[in-house]
Order: structure tokens, then sequence, then C-alpha cells
């Protein structure tokens, strides 16, 4: 985990701790230097994000270059964005799981 990592708009996060633990999510919003808006454009629409402490995230190298302008320019995001975001994340990087679907043992 990279906890001393800046978080970024548009940046994909993997939720370590919460409900929502071992799915990924992108940034939506940051609120200072511990917490972060995270929304997946699923289960967490963009209009009610959740706030998580950057601790509980690991962060990837994956930013958004969508989802970031879009927010810079209008301050929104479609929860259509955010989800392709994630799909590309995904598809560019096939070890990683959307959940817990893979246990060894």
């Amino acid at each position: 985990m990279v906890s001393n990592a800046e978080p970024k708009l548009g940046q994909v996060v993997k939720t370590l701790r919460g409900r929502d633990q071992e799915n990924f999510a992108v940034i939506v919003g940051i609120i200072d230097e511990r917490f972060v808006l995270i929304a997946d454009g699923d289960k967490r629409k963009f209009d009610q994000p959740k706030k998580k402490n950057v601790l509980h995230l690991e962060f990837t190298d994956f930013v958004s270059s969508e989802v970031a302008s879009s927010l810079q320019e209008t301050g929104r995001v479609t929860n259509g964005k955010l989800r392709f975001a994630l799909l590309k994340f995904l598809e560019s990087n096939p070890t990683e799981d959307i959940g817990k679907e893979t246990r060894n043992g």
C-alpha cells in the first residue's frame, strides 16, 4: 500500500476497509489530506460519493484523464464515465479482481 501518495482526481483506488472492501472506485473529490470522496458509478453513484480515509485505500497508478478533465471543467462526472474508467483499468490490469470471487484454498 502506498499511504504517502498524493490522491488525484480520477485516480482508481482499491478499498481496504469497510463494507466495500476489496472493491475498486474512482476518486471524485478531495476533502483534505486525510479524506477523499470515492464513487464507482454503479453501487456508489457520483451524487452520493463515499467519504473514505486515505489510510483505508490502496492507490493505483491508473488515473482516468476523462474523469479528471470532466471534474475540472464542470465539477461533475457521469456515472457511465466512472464505470468506463473502472472497466478500462481492469482491462489494463487483468491480475486485479473486482471482488472476492477468486480465493486460494
